[in-house]
């Protein structure tokens, strides 16, 4: 069995930990020939040399100034001009990089090349030669192969062996692997990003209190309940039409026309022939795991762009802007598409998130018990910060932020949460936030509605 895992270097030259979660459950399959595929500068070779240290047979790294300002698009179609001529039973991709943080490359990959897919791997419950058996975030699943995987941060990439050694690394070009320039790279990107500027978004005016004042502020958060802003719609400017696939997205599409048509959200195929059909200027989707699986498959058949995870739309009644964090959350980007319809997904306000959640940070570690007795009182769901998961204290399912989920509760206690940008951008969608850390410091009181200075454990309910 031959497995082509799909790894992208980070800004710090190491590999992205989702990719790295990717390669080691490759690893683990008995008897399967692993080949590491990237796009890269060539820079990326000693990346890829190492990394064959671990067991991989040999790199691939495909560069080529054409493939240069690819968007998830592009980057889609490249590879999979290179993953036909490796020919793989299986194709491992990491859920996503924290570069983009999109999660639409894997299942844009699999639809170019007609490849089963399965998202949002758990586990790898067993592999035949026609075969493969997962567990999802949501369900478990059997298809047959070849198949397209991607993988959550599920695990660590082993370490190298004392006398383990390199494989080969060998670098392709545009014209080694058949593929069109005029498709990869900048050129056959339809998304541009306009601008870029420095993420402010979830900060407050945090309001000290004494921990006795606890109960009483959860009370009133739950009575005042989250607060819907109306996005704004301009009074002239707005778009003449707009799908939305479900009806999550609606208050977004609102703000930018006042021609709203929903669908649900069926089958891939459907939708696709229905947006050729209707032709709108613009389609948008949720944010849950399914809607944003199904527009990665629908952008790659119809080759239009797609936005993920936007924040915010507005529209100067000819174009749409979609505005969405990037790079791990640190930067708001705002971006178009050349290409019509354009397409994004949206953060919506509350999918399936309990009203409370109480999220459980590595400050609080030696005090999870009281954490969870504070979340049992309150009837509120329970979630982790990333390090509080890696080192086992809590399950992966319970991760929130950039590496795991994205809540927007009406309440968020965090406990021992320091206020890492990677955990902010999970929660910051909360309509009240109240931080608990003895720490007057903690970035988490920037961004909180209220702080109390105090260990969980000392706060009697």
């Amino acid at each position: 069995m031959k497995i082509v895992v799909c790894v992208r270097q980070g800004f710090d030259g190491e590999i992205n930990p989702f990719d790295a979660s990717a390669y080691e459950e490759a690893l683990r399959i008995a008897g399967a020939e692993v080949i590491l595929l990237s796009m890269g500068p060539l820079r990326a070779r000693d990346m890829l040399v190492s990394l064959t240290r671990l067991g991989a047979k040999e790199a691939v790294l495909l560069s080529d100034s054409a493939f240069a300002g690819a968007d998830t698009l592009a980057t889609a179609y490249t590879l999979e001009r290179a993953i036909r001529l490796l020919s793989p039973d299986l194709v491992f991709c990491g859920r996503q990089t924290l570069v983009g943080d999109t999660a639409q490359t894997g299942a844009m990959l699999a639809t170019k090349l007609g490849y089963s897919l399965i998202t949002n791997v758990m586990q790898i419950q067993s592999v035949t030669e026609n075969s493969i058996a997962c567990k999802t975030r949501w369900q478990e699943e059997s298809v047959s192969l070849p198949a397209v995987l991607t993988v959550e941060r599920i695990n660590t990439l082993r370490r190298p062996r004392l006398r383990s050694v390199t494989g080969e690394c060998r670098v392709l070009s545009c014209a080694d692997i058949g593929a069109d320039a005029e498709k990869c790279g900048l050129k056959g990107s339809p998304t541009r990003v306009i601008s870029t500027k420095e993420n402010q978004t979830g900060k407050r005016k945090c309001r000290f209190i004494d921990a006795a004042s606890l109960l009483e502020t959860v009370a009133d958060a739950l009575q005042k309940g989250k607060e819907r802003i109306s996005p704004e719609r301009a009074k002239e400017a707005l778009l003449p039409s707009v799908l939305c696939v479900g009806e999550a997205p609606v208050d977004f599409a609102r703000g930018v026309s006042e021609n709203i048509r929903v669908i649900p959200l069926s089958d891939t195929a459907s939708v696709a022939a229905c947006i050729q059909k209707e032709r709108p200027d613009a389609v948008l989707w949720g944010s849950d795991f399914p809607s944003k699986r199904m527009a990665a498959e629908v952008a790659a058949l119809l080759d239009v762009g797609l936005c993920a995870d936007c924040t915010a739309l507005h529209t100067d009644g000819k174009e749409l802007f979609m505005i969405r964090p990037a790079l791990s959350g640190s930067v708001i980007a705002e971006i178009r598409s050349l290409i019509r319809p354009a397409m994004a997904t949206v953060r919506t306000v509350k999918g399936d998130t309990s009203d409370v959640v109480v999220g459980i940070g590595y400050g609080a570690k030696d005090s999870l018990a009281a954490a969870e007795a504070l979340a049992a009182r309150l009837g509120a769901e329970v979630a982790a910060s990333r390090k509080m998961v890696d080192n086992d204290f809590l399950p992966y399912e319970k991760q929130v932020g950039l590496t795991g989920k994205v809540l927007s509760p009406v309440l968020y206690i965090a406990v021992g949460i320091s206020g890492a940008v990677h955990h902010i951008a999970g929660m910051s969608g909360a309509g009240t936030v109240i931080a608990i850390n003895p720490d007057r410091e903690a970035p988490i009181f920037d961004y909180a509605d209220y702080g109390i200075l105090e260990k969980i454990e000392n706060i009697k309910l």
